[in-house]
């Protein structure tokens, strides 16, 4: 049974880190590609960050490039988002989400298969 569980958000200042994880169940790293979205209130969920593991590859949306980083472990079969220089904008709730299956690219929302509960990110003074 695929289980993805998110852990690491909080309330932190403007300019300040978190790091958000998402360990993943019954399957490895290797197989999906993990995304993180977020969504803020009112919004649409967007996508943040991908990470490929099976090519190496990940990418960013422009509005969080040059401060978030993906990262998996597969060792611990877990996915990373490192988030610095965190603005109020980036307000939402995270969510790590898997598809993609076997594949070499990075699906969109709709091509996602499994999600997680989320967890919120609050970045206020």
């Amino acid at each position: 049974q695929v289980q993805l569980v998110e852990s690491g958000g909080g309330l932190v200042q403007p300019g300040g880190s978190l790091r958000l994880s998402c360990a993943a169940s019954g399957f490895t790293l290797d197989k999906a590609s993990i995304a993180w979205f977020r969504q803020a209130p009112g919004k649409e969920r967007e996508k943040v960050s991908c990470i490929t593991s099976s090519v190496g590859s990940t990418d960013y949306a422009d509005s969080v490039k040059g401060r978030f980083t993906i990262s998996g472990d597969n060792a611990k079969n877990t996915v990373y988002l490192q988030m610095n220089s965190l603005k109020p904008e980036d307000t939402a709730v995270y969510y790590c989400a898997a598809g993609g299956w076997y594949g070499s690219s990075c699906p969109d929302y709709y091509g996602m298969d499994y999600w997680g509960k989320g967890t919120l990110v609050t970045v206020s003074s």
